[in-house]
């Protein structure tokens, strides 16, 4: 059965992944880069995805992620290294220290403002911790990710009340 599957797999560029029987399914020519965090079709460690909307404009909240200073305090533990820069919809970075995979700023223009869309894909550098852990630590990320939205809500909405347009000075 096993090999059956392969070959099918093989005739739209897919293989079964021989070294991780949890991860059954991978590219067929899987590169292997900084970027990559789905080897072989396994999931990360970590995927952590949050959406907030800013009433301001994306240039503005560009600005603050534009500064590595900021970097260090929205995420101490991590050491990012920026692989593409996407001006005003963005930033991707390489992570490394804590955790090691890819994470992304998206600035996607709404309305009369932003949806700051983040994202975190990334593995444990040690040994997978045991899935008690493993949801503790997920959830830590995830509560994380809210509190620099809503942060950046509260410092650059500078108390803009609900319906009225937002401070563009």
């Amino acid at each position: 059965m096993r090999a059956g599957l392969a070959a099918l797999l093989a005739v739209v560029g897919w293989r079964l992944a021989d070294t991780d029987p949890s991860a059954s399914l991978g590219p067929a020519s899987a590169p292997v880069s900084p970027h990559r965090t789905t080897y072989a079709g396994r999931v990360p460690d970590l995927d952590v995805v949050d959406e907030t909307f800013l009433a301001v404009p994306p240039k503005q909240v560009a600005a603050v992620f534009a500064e590595p200073a900021t970097w260090r305090r929205f995420w101490p533990d991590l050491e990012l290294e920026v692989y593409a820069d996407r001006g005003d919809e963005g930033l991707r970075w390489t992570v490394r220290g804590a955790l090691v995979g890819t994470m992304e700023v998206w600035l996607e223009p709404m309305l009369d403002g932003t949806v700051l869309h983040y994202f975190l894909r990334a593995d444990l550098p040690a040994a997978p911790p045991r899935p008690r852990a493993m949801r503790r630590e997920r959830t830590r990320r995830q509560l994380a990710a809210k509190s620099v939205a809503l942060d950046l809500k509260l410092e650059l909405e500078n108390g803009r009340r609900p319906g009225f347009p937002p401070d563009l000075t």
